[in-house]
This record gives C-alpha cells, structure tokens and sequence, in this order.
C-alpha cells in the first residue's frame, strides 16, 4: 500500500536539501517539531491575554485543565506531586493530544501514528520515573524494592520485576501507537468509501480517541511514578 506524506513532507525536505542536508528528514519528526511549534505559538500568544480580574474562556478552559491534572497527580502519586510532576505530565498531555487531532486533518498525519514517537515518547516516561525513583530513595534501596519481601526470593524475583520494569516501555509505546494508527486508518478507509456521510461522526470518534489516548498514557506514567516514589521502597 502506497505510504501516505503530510502536506509539509515535500517542501521541508527540499529546503533541507537546499540546505545540503545528506538525509531526508521522516514525516513523523516534520509532524513533531509541527506540534511543537505550534504548542510554542499558541500557549504563547494565548498566555498574554490571560488575566486574574477578567479571565476568558480560554483561560477558564485551561484552568480546568490544570486543575484536573493536579488532582489526579495528588491523588495517584501523592501530596505534594502536583507541584513536581505537573510540567512533564502537562507536556505529554499537550503533545501526545495535539498529535492525535492531526490525524482528523487528510493533509496531515498523526506524529503518535508512527512507533518511532510513540517510544521515544515511552522511553522518555521510563527514564524519568525511574529517575525519580533513584532520587527519592538512593540507587541500592531502589533496586531492592525489585527483590520482593523475602531475601531468599530476590533471586527469582528481581530478574522477573525488572523485565516487568523494562516492559513499560513496551506497553506505553505499542499502545499508543496501536491505537493512534488503527484509528487514523479506519477513519481515511471509511471516508474514502462514503466521504460525505462519515467525516462528522468520525470526526467526533477521532476526538474522542485522541483525548482518551492521551489521558491513559499519563494516567500510566502517573501510575508508575507513583510506584517509582512510593514511601514502601
């Protein structure tokens, strides 16, 4: 099957070969750096116009935001989290949604659609509530919350919760991923079919999914944060 190219695929890749660039820079990464700048762009010229007297709707939207995934920190990981873990949560919130509405756009393709941002988007989870981890507790207790609660166990039991550890990587990426992809293709097979009975419906299924999507992978990584920091260690 003929691979579909965003609208910017071709005009960024001559400029790059303008440039004397030796490589062709892949969609997905076009896509990212597209969502970055716009979320760069937007946050920054919306954040000049919020106001404590007068706030708008937008900031009223935001806030709402805010303060849901503030709650949720508080509630999954504990007092206190929603002051350290708000920006890396937030930013994988925006990231990954904006992502998933590209692929409601036919010129457009989904960043999340491809496995390569989706790892490294998983990779990144993992390094850092590892890291977490280590910080809150020390290299040695951290490694020996993986050895389970009898010593005479940690033989079986630290090589079976590390590949439990190192699995995250897997379960966060491939499904974001599987779903991210499978919902894009459904979506352009159906409006390919009746391409003047579906889009709005569709339209509205995309929404839905890319919000879901986005809401269990930081609901996951808040999960494992959690675990990674938890006083029991």
């Amino acid at each position: 099957m003929e691979h579909e190219y965003s609208i910017l695929y071709g005009p960024v890749n001559a400029i790059a070969r303008q440039l004397g660039l030796g490589f062709e820079i892949p969609d997905h990464v076009v896509m990212a750096l597209l969502v970055l700048l716009l979320s760069t762009v937007l946050f920054g010229l919306a954040s000049r116009s919020f106001s404590k007297e007068s706030p708008g709707n937008f900031q009223h939207f935001l806030e709402f935001i805010v303060g849901g995934l503030k709650g949720l920190l508080e509630e999954v990981v504990g007092h206190g989290a929603s002051n350290k873990f708000l920006y890396i949560i937030g930013a994988f919130a925006i990231f990954i949604f904006i992502s998933n509405i590209f692929g409601l756009f036919f010129f457009l393709q989904p960043p999340t659609g491809n496995p390569n941002t989706t790892f490294a988007l998983s990779i990144t989870a993992f390094i850092y509530f590892n890291v977490q981890g280590i910080r809150k507790h020390g290299v040695i207790h951290y490694l020996k919350s993986f050895c389970g609660p009898l010593w005479w166990l940690a033989p079986l039991m630290f090589p079976i919760e590390m590949i439990g550890n190192f699995a995250r990587v897997l379960s966060l990426g491939m499904r974001l991923f599987g779903n991210i992809f499978g919902e894009h293709t459904a979506t352009g097979i159906f409006m390919g079919m009746l391409p003047f009975v579906i889009p709005w419906p569709m339209m509205g299924l995309g929404i839905f999914g890319a919000t879901l999507q986005a809401f269990v992978f930081i609901m996951m990584t808040m999960v494992y944060i959690g675990g990674a920091v938890a006083e029991e260690h």
